[in-house]
């Protein structure tokens, strides 16, 4: 035996150790799940080892208090409450008391308000902002019951204490492409933050969680016939956006298909449905609400190109099926947070920092939620609709 083959042997046998212990990869225990019948592949997948940090890290904190509804009311007591002047004293005190440890709980009140005792006042763009989001917020439990049924969310859902949802997502260009023919690598084959990190079209949720592009590249047919002219490239967006969507809710592609007929809706667990309302809703949160903050944000708080922030799958579900297990904070705010109380949106392209942004009444903006429901649809007209 010569001296290469042993060299070659040894060194095979260090990098194989190399690669398994070097890139810290996760490897099993796993918990299987059957959710379908024996032999079908229907099972979902849970990394034992995560499960016990997940629990701990999506525990729903309790209200600071229960607030009485009774009372004068906050528009009556206080100056410029646009948004939630229809509570009482005791229930608007309470949601302040409960936003300040949902989103500031090391600044406190100063984080939105000037800290001179003047509460009124619009000079802080986090103030202007929470407005906003408490709009928001109100939408999504008014107006997608589609996707959070009854258990609704709270502004605790995607920000957890901190003043930026750990998981948004922005526009992500780098690194940048070398120059000439060769450089050009069509947006992907670099390891992509948002797309469960691999070399898949980077800025692929822009497509579908921002723009209204269809997921439609699976087939009926073996062999080509001309109906289908989805590309290689779209097709690798769709996985894309489905990767990001299994890592955001830590479950695998059996939790909304069915593993022998991935593009049949009449097949599938029930919770694709509520997957295609939440891809719609997610979409109108984007458009409706956070690009049209653009202006508001200082430049550190925006992405490295110059948009704003975004929300994805992951902002809610922060790595398990449903938010915080299924547990609803939204009883404990049901006035403040279950309905819209002002649908107003004021022109943010003129904002000026201490002036006060009057919510002025706005035109309907439903075009995104008037969507069909797949399941009423013909087979047809849902396997478009993907």
């Amino acid at each position: 035996m010569s001296y290469w083959t042993i060299f070659g042997g040894a060194g095979a046998v260090v990098l194989g150790a190399a690669l398994l212990v070097g890139p810290d990869w996760d490897l099993p225990p796993v918990d299987t799940e059957q959710i379908g019948y024996r032999g079908t592949g229907m099972f979902v997948s849970r990394d034992i080892e995560k499960q016990a940090e997940l629990r701990e890290a999506n525990i729903a904190p309790p209200a600071p208090w229960e607030a009485d509804p009774e009372g004068e009311r906050a528009d009556d007591i206080y100056e410029n409450v646009q948004v939630l002047g229809h509570l009482s004293d005791d229930q608007f005190n309470q949601f302040m008391a409960a936003i300040t440890e949902w989103v500031s709980p090391e600044e406190g009140c100063t984080y939105c308000h000037s800290d001179d005792g003047n509460f009124a006042w619009d000079g802080l763009y986090t103030k202007v902002v929470s407005r906003r989001m408490i709009q928001m917020t109100q939408a999504i439990n008014e107006d997608w019951a589609s996707h959070v049924g009854n258990v609704g969310v709270t502004c605790y859902t995607c920000h957890q204490g901190n003043n930026i949802p750990e998981n948004v997502w922005w526009f992500d260009d780098d690194p940048e492409a070398a120059r000439g023919a060769l450089g050009y690598r069509a947006g992907q084959n670099v390891v992509g933050e948002f797309v469960g990190r691999t070399s898949m079209p980077q800025n692929a949720l822009a497509d579908y969680l921002l723009g209204d592009k269809e997921i439609r590249v699976h087939s009926n047919t073996a062999l080509p016939t001309g109906e289908n002219t989805a590309t290689t490239k779209e097709t690798e967006g769709t996985w894309a956006l489905m990767m990001h969507m299994s890592e955001s809710l830590g479950a695998n592609c059996m939790a909304c298909h069915n593993s022998r007929a991935f593009n049949e809706w009449d097949e599938s667990p029930p919770q694709r449905v509520t997957a295609w309302h939440g891809i719609r809703m997610t979409r109108a949160m984007n458009n409706d609400y956070m690009v049209g903050l653009t202006p508001i944000f200082p430049e550190n708080r925006l992405g490295p190109e110059g948009d704003v922030l975004k929300v994805g799958c992951s902002t809610c579900h922060n790595g398990v099926q449903k938010p915080l297990y299924g547990v609803s904070m939204l009883q404990d705010y049901v006035d403040a947070l279950a309905t819209k109380t002002s649908s107003g949106v004021p022109d943010y392209e003129s904002f000026v920092p201490g002036e006060t942004e009057v919510l002025a009444p706005a035109e309907d903006q439903q075009s995104s939620l008037m969507l069909p429901d797949p399941t009423s649809a013909s087979k047809e007209t849902r396997v478009a609709a993907q």
